[in-house]
């Protein structure tokens, strides 16, 4: 309760759900950290986050203090068990009767901490596969594991305890209303939808780029590297929303099972051919916006020789009937140029270009672009004439801009997860069987380069959009990286 994750975006949301009349009433707020607070010096310290993380307006002392008069602390070290004797006198005593029965623990732990906190939270009847009463609930955060052995060993682990729909594993990615506007574009525009197929799309990129460098996750980062931090999760769900079948229903388990399904269509490479469609990169030292900084090796508490990846490139097929043949491109990487998710689909060019022999240049392939941040939105590129007397085409843009659309408060996505965790809407989390599936992937593409040593030509200057071997991995299907779009 005490850490940076709960002062930084699960307090201030539970605030705003609490300001938009989006949490039930009645509830109860119990933190549970080592730090000798009283529930005083807690709600002082949450209060200073939320004026430095929350969005406008400030919270107001009235409205503060109704959000804070629910919030409690409970002090203890997670691995002794008077911890969670105390925790459960707090939880008897909760008043009204009925706040005892309905139950929400969201461990915003270590990753190790994860399976030892399920355990003694059961061992002191605080969480059981069926309460005789209300219910019981427990999310977890990323990272589930590091590879699939782990990530399984950890399933076990709460399966022993409690049972799959009690268990939320949370990705905060899916909770972007961009992100969750994916099916929507898709599925409710016919327009897009019978064109979402091999007949019509050429490729597709997926990019998620960050300026910043690893900052203070370094011991993290030198564990994890790009390839698990992001491609393991972010983007393969990414993939999976862009690329899945029309779910039977909009119920949670219907849109997990086909979610299931694409990424079990992902083509798995043996390790001696996964290094001709994966590629790492490190960065050095560059310039980021106009200002120096420093090579990931001489950034605080990392190796001077560490071979750990900052960037990642795969080249994915997905070997099922409506995607056979097209390539998917993922990319990911920090110290990039800009700040910037969005997926690109590139359809095929006409048959026959009409206007090839006459216009300069040849007109350009069509594209959708589908922005996730910031500056959420779609554009449309397709080809018009340049007005004047000659026949010259330029390539143009329709452009859907979220904010100027709706011009409506867009919720943050620990809002959006908290409240559907709290309602038992499991859509937007993750099911044992897809984590397993994404982790089984991603174990398969790192075994290109494990126990191998970094290549020239996969380290890259801080402020470009990557190392030479990525820009070598995408020509050899005929294809380049598309700069993602400064958008107005």
């Amino acid at each position: 309760a005490s850490g940076d994750l709960t002062r930084r975006k699960l307090m201030p949301a539970l605030y705003h759900l609490h300001q938009a009349g989006q949490l039930p009433e009645p509830f109860q707020i119990i933190g549970v950290a080592r730090r000798p607070y009283s529930d005083g010096d807690w709600r002082q310290e949450l209060l200073a986050a939320l004026r430095q993380h929350g969005r406008p307006p400030l919270p107001s002392e009235e409205s503060w203090n109704q959000f804070a008069q629910r919030v409690f602390y409970c002090q203890g070290d997670l691995s002794d068990p008077a911890t969670y004797a105390r925790l459960a006198s707090q939880i008897q005593s909760a008043q009204p009767p009925e706040l005892r029965h309905h139950l929400l623990y969201y461990l915003a732990t270590r990753p190790s901490q994860f399976g030892e906190v399920v355990e003694r939270l059961h061992a002191q009847n605080l969480l059981y596969p069926a309460p005789a009463q209300g219910w019981q609930r427990v999310v977890i955060e990323k990272p589930f594991g590091h590879d699939l052995a782990s990530a399984r060993a950890l399933n076990q682990v709460l399966a022993r305890h409690v049972s799959e729909d009690q268990i939320f594993r949370i990705d905060h990615y899916l909770g972007k209303e961009t992100v969750q506007n994916i099916l929507m574009f898709r599925f409710s525009n016919a327009v897009f939808e019978r064109l979402w197929n091999r007949d019509a799309i050429d490729h597709v990129q997926i990019t998620v780029s960050e300026t910043a460098g690893v900052g203070d996750r370094a011991g993290y980062y030198e564990e994890a590297g790009a390839l698990r931090d992001m491609l393991q999760n972010h983007l393969l769900q990414v993939l999976a929303l862009v690329t899945m079948e029309p779910p039977v229903s909009l119920e949670a388990e219907a849109i997990r099972d086909e979610k299931v399904k694409l990424l079990r269509c992902v083509r798995r490479y043996p390790p001696e051919e996964a290094q001709r469609h994966v590629v790492r990169g490190q960065y050095t030292a560059g310039t980021v916006e106009g200002r120096p900084v420093a090579a990931y090796r001489q950034e605080p508490r990392i190796q001077p020789d560490s071979s750990v990846e900052t960037y990642v490139a795969a080249r994915l097929y997905l070997d099922n009937w409506r995607w056979s043949g097209v390539p998917f491109y993922l990319r990911t990487g920090k110290r990039l140029p800009r700040t910037v998710s969005e997926v690109r689909i590139q359809f095929r060019p006409t048959p026959h270009v009409l206007f090839a022999a006459l216009c300069s240049p040849t007109p350009a392939a069509n594209a959708v672009t589908l922005r996730l941040q910031p500056r959420e939105g779609i554009s449309l590129r397709f080809n018009g004439k340049v007005p004047g007397l000659d026949l010259r085409s330029r390539p143009v843009r329709m452009h859907f801009d979220y904010n100027a659309e709706f011009g409506a408060y867009t919720p943050e996505a620990y809002e959006r997860l908290l409240r559907d965790a709290l309602a038992g809407d499991a859509t937007l989390f993750l099911r044992r069987d897809e984590i397993e599936t994404a982790w089984a992937i991603a174990d398969g593409l790192r075994a290109a380069w494990t126990g191998q040593p970094l290549r020239p030509d996969e380290f890259y200057p801080a402020g470009c959009w990557g190392p030479p071997a990525a820009d070598a991995l995408i020509s050899a299907t005929g294809h380049a990286w598309h700069e993602p779009l400064l958008l107005p």
